[in-house]
């Protein structure tokens, strides 16, 4: 069994189940730049939610709370806080790679449903993944509206930051489960193993992590997923999971093809970024070579660079974007480097326990 057997295309979209979404769409915008298209509550016949489309490129995301404190939403945030819900899935036939995806040992989370409205029908299904996260597959078949059945126009634009598209996804799961949802993707979605990291690749003085990543065969989709590995104190992974309640994405990455304009934007829009010390600038040139940016100009962002045999990348975190210590995002720039920044693991993890640290997380 393979993914062409579930014809997934891409993800159509992320959903995140947020406190405020009317607020949230305003951050997203003001702040990453995305752009609102549409919007689906009270006004369009929904009586339990609302929700807000936006779009930066051919990146999309639905920013969802509930209108009444009962029902998955609400009780998804109080256990969770704002987070990820849902990577949902574009698919031919949503039916089929539902029976597809449960005949391979899949949970289903909800089973096909036709969804109306006078701009045409969708299908959706979902199985469910790690923690309270699930993967929705959905087919489009001729629907024409601005978004997707019951959502009406209305748009509103961002502070645009150049950002392209969803670049990646990472789970982070608890100690010994990493194998398992690296079999359930293969088993499930037909992915195969394209990266590993173990905790001699990913550790500090105090930390360590394992993490795979799983991709279909022309790596449009890349589900990074990471567990704790024994350390001295507890890891990232291990505060994500104490204050998320449970597994859970802990970051998205956004793929940007000129990170200096694009950090340079959202930093002046409010972004705040993780800092690495400027020692890792001393460094850089005899470990990546010749690049075409900036030393200085990538030291003064705090971009961090990387290269293998195909090139190299460029990448910044941001810190969290809830009070609670859980999701973050990541800016790349691909210059034919298609890994993760395995040699930025070190200033970055050690750029992470020191936020740690304040929280009275690194203990």
């Amino acid at each position: 069994m393979n993914e062409a057997a579930l014809r997934i295309k891409k993800v159509h979209h992320v959903e995140f189940y947020v406190g405020n979404a009317k607020q949230a769409d305003f951050y997203y915008r003001q702040a990453f730049g995305f752009s609102r298209m549409a919007y689906a509550g009270l006004e369009t016949g929904w009586r339990d939610r609302a929700s807000y489309a936006l779009s930066q490129g051919k990146a999309t995301v639905v920013l969802t709370s509930p209108l009444t404190p009962d029902g998955e939403v609400g009780e998804h945030i109080r256990k969770h806080g704002d987070g990820v819900r849902d990577i949902v899935l574009e698919v031919d036939d949503a039916g089929a790679a539902f029976e597809a995806a449960v005949s391979r040992g899949a949970e289903p989370a909800y089973p096909p449903r036709e969804i109306k409205d006078g701009n045409g029908t969708i299908t959706r299904s979902a199985v469910k993944v790690y923690g309270d996260t699930i993967h929705s597959f959905l087919s489009l078949g001729d629907y024409r509206g601005p978004f997707l059945p019951g959502f009406e126009r209305s748009e509103a634009q961002g502070r645009g930051a150049g950002l392209l598209s969803l670049d990646h996804y990472v789970a982070n799961v608890t100690l010994g489960e990493m194998r398992k949802w690296e079999e359930w993707y293969v088993r499930v979605l037909g992915l195969d193993r394209f990266m590993t990291f173990e905790d001699k690749d990913i550790s500090t003085e105090f930390t360590a992590l394992n993490s795979v990543v799983m991709a279909n065969g022309s790596k449009s989709l890349k589900f990074p997923i990471n567990e704790p590995a024994p350390g001295r104190r507890k890891s990232q992974v291990e505060e994500y999971n104490d204050f998320y309640r449970s597994p859970g994405v802990q970051h998205i990455a956004l793929l940007t093809a000129d990170i200096v304009r694009t950090v340079s934007q959202l930093r002046a829009n409010g972004v705040e970024f993780l800092k690495v010390p400027d020692a890792y600038y001393d460094a850089l040139p005899a470990r990546v070579g010749a690049i075409d940016e900036a030393i200085g100009t990538l030291q003064d962002l705090g971009i961090l660079v990387d290269k293998d045999d195909e090139g190299y990348l460029l990448q910044i975190f941001t810190r969290p974007v809830e009070d609670r210590p859980t999701l973050f995002f990541e800016i790349i720039q691909r210059k034919g480097c298609q890994g993760f920044g395995k040699g930025n693991f070190k200033a970055l993890f050690e750029a992470i326990e020191r936020e740690q640290d304040r929280r009275g997380n690194l203990v």
